[in-house]
């Protein structure tokens, strides 16, 4: 599965195009940080393991804009649980 992550900033999303369905992230810049809001994957892409990409591609273009991101959707404080490799990223 083939994709490129966008980033819609007039819709402040983080998305995924895959076969006419948008997978995507949505947040909210406040104070130099990313505060991470929504996961929505589609059914129709479902358990490929693509929000984990998804929210991976996502970190790496915040840690590339030296900011920090904020854990507000219930998927990715499971992540940030399950991934303390990955605590620097967050705030």
């Amino acid at each position: 599965m083939s994709h490129e992550l966008i980033h819609n900033a007039d819709e402040c999303k983080y998305e995924y195009h895959i076969d006419g369905h948008i997978a995507y992230i949505t947040y909210d810049d406040q104070d130099g940080n990313m505060h991470l809001t929504h996961t929505i994957v589609p059914d129709a892409l479902a358990g490929k393991g693509l929000a984990k990409t998804l929210l991976e591609d996502v970190l790496q273009e915040i840690k590339k804009a030296n900011k920090k991101a904020v854990a507000q959707c219930s998927y990715i404080v499971k992540y940030q649980e399950k991934n303390p490799q990955a605590s620097d990223i967050f705030a």
